[in-house]
């Protein structure tokens, strides 16, 4: 086991994120006598961060917990490039328009895990775009270019299996490892940020960034990634079978936030709750060794903890009150997710579309068809069942984990 002496990275080993650190000793002298400045990069191709993207977002909380200041590198320049890293193929580029409604979407996810501020810890969000923009063509591929050989890489993941798979890599996306190391030299002038943090498919990029600081500036630069984080039974932590776990409420309600925690695999509670809540770890040891309908306790503890974390305490003890209302005394709980119908009739099919269950009808269907949609408890297996909404509310259910109301508009 190693024994760190300072606080972050004693902080960051204890909770399971270390997986990779260059010059671990060195960084662990200079984190113990003096703040650093550290950064994750997050490109802005969506309205919404999500649950894939917590472990990073958790790496910037603890650096700041610890001490030290937390820079969120926005990819206001990099979205227009994209990252190849764990693609088979170029994704659709966004306008500037795009971008920048995204990026004002996303900064409120930020709010809720780091304080920002102009304190020496303060967390400060930043664009690249704000230098990637105004770059020029040849001055860049003289000063910059010049410092990397095809040779190394095409040795990197991210572009290695894209060829191996026969897939298209364009010259614009095979860039993006000089931007994004040449964000890391502009960090360093700018803010003095001497560390990036990120996931272990980032390793490459940050140790192009930390040689090309000291090639070009001299500067001692350090790298630091995080495992994998995958569920106990092998998928990637992020991604549910109804898709992403979106942090932002207005993409998923805070109820269906609490719910992806309170389905967390046994297995998972004790490492869920080290990487994604502050909860005691002595407290997190005690928990993780329940037993049998115990286990389900620590899971709402989870929950709770991660909900309120993400959208805040009331959010939190609203989503849990309408759990415990919908499935412990089989009412129908306040936050429940409502679709607004304009007729009195509506169809199984639109019902299921329409509340946000079902990304289309062919899918409602075959839910149907499995016997897997509930009107008020009772199964429905016609596909053409048409359901009366006048009056009261109707509890609407796909599987044994979504429900929702319909309500007469």
């Amino acid at each position: 086991m190693t024994h760190y002496q300072s606080d972050l990275l004693r902080l960051l080993n204890d909770r399971g994120y270390i997986h990779q650190l260059t010059d671990a000793e060195a960084l662990d002298s200079l984190a113990s006598k003096s703040v650093i400045p550290g950064y994750i990069g997050f490109d802005v191709t969506a309205d919404s961060l999500h649950v894939g993207n917590l472990v990073q977002i958790m790496l910037l909380r603890r650096l700041q917990q610890a001490g030290h200041k937390p820079i969120v590198l926005m990819g206001g320049g990099t979205t227009k490039v994209g990252d190849p890293s764990g693609k088979d193929e170029m994704r659709k580029l966004l306008d500037d328009d795009g971008i920048a409604a995204n990026f004002a979407k996303i900064r409120d996810s930020f709010e809720n895990f780091l304080t920002f501020g102009d304190g020496p810890t303060d967390a400060v969000m930043v664009n690249n775009n704000d230098w990637l923009g105004e770059l020029e063509y040849i001055p860049f591929l003289r000063d910059i270019g010049r410092h990397f050989t095809i040779n190394r890489m095409l040795t990197f993941d991210s572009v290695k299996l894209r060829l191996e798979r026969e897939q298209p890599l364009t010259f614009l996306e095979f860039n993006y490892m000089i931007l994004q190391a040449y964000d890391f030299l502009e960090l360093s002038r700018q803010y003095g940020c001497q560390l990036q943090l990120g996931g272990s498919d980032q390793w490459g990029n940050i140790v192009n960034g930390i040689e090309l600081g000291r090639r070009v500036d001299g500067a001692e630069l350090f790298g630091v990634t995080t495992p994998l984080i995958t569920k106990a039974d092998g998928s990637k932590m992020g991604k549910s079978v109804d898709g992403a776990i979106w942090l932002n409420a207005d993409r998923l309600s805070p109820y269906d936030y609490w719910q992806f925690w309170r389905n967390t695999d046994d297995r998972d509670v004790g490492k869920f709750m080290r990487l994604f809540t502050d909860i005691e770890l002595d407290e997190i040891a005690r928990l993780e060794t329940l037993q049998g309908s115990e286990i389900n306790e620590a899971k709402k503890i989870l929950a709770d903890a991660a909900t309120a974390m993400a959208h805040g305490e009331s959010a939190a003890a609203d989503a849990a009150r309408t759990a415990q209302q919908t499935f412990e005394q089989g009412a129908a709980g306040d936050d429940l997710p409502v679709f607004e119908v304009a007729d009195s009739t509506i169809s199984i099919l639109d019902a299921l579309v329409g509340i946000g269950f079902c990304a289309s009808k062919g899918e409602a269907k075959r839910l149907v068809a499995g016997g897997g949609a509930r009107i008020d408890a009772a199964q429905i297996k016609d596909s053409g069942h048409m359901i009366a909404v006048a009056g009261s509310d109707v509890k609407i259910s796909a599987g044994k984990k979504k429900h929702g109301l319909l309500r007469n508009s």
